[in-house]
């Protein structure tokens, strides 16, 4: 990975482990994996809709997320995220796999899984 690349990793605002939510639509998750910038489609990034749509030089996060109806991987720009301050854990099938406990409001990696 080139150095602008972890600079922007770096750079991020949120932590893999840490509970966010959506600043438009009403879903949270937890950050399980931090992308740079942006790396997937560009159909995928049309589909968001211009008003909110993001750029793509930005960390984008991926979270084990959740909605009131469902739970679901969801991929969010830093700029459409902030932090949850609920105290409320994620329920979401996923999280044992990743993550050992939740404490003070964060998830912490397995051991296994951590670098």
């Amino acid at each position: 990975m080139d150095t602008e690349k972890m600079k922007n990793i770096k750079n991020a605002n949120f932590n893999i482990g840490q509970v966010v939510k959506h600043k438009y639509y009403p879903f949270r998750g937890v950050v399980f994996d931090i992308d740079p910038e942006y790396a997937n489609t560009e159909e995928y990034l049309m589909s968001i809709p211009q008003k909110i749509r993001p750029t793509k030089d930005q960390p984008f996060y991926h979270l084990l997320a959740e909605n009131s109806e469902t739970e679901y991987i969801a991929y969010v720009s830093e700029q459409n995220l902030e932090l949850d301050d609920s105290d409320e854990p994620i329920c979401h099938d996923e999280i044992n796999n990743i993550f050992s406990e939740y404490i003070d409001g964060s998830y912490k990696l397995l051991n296994n899984l951590k670098h």
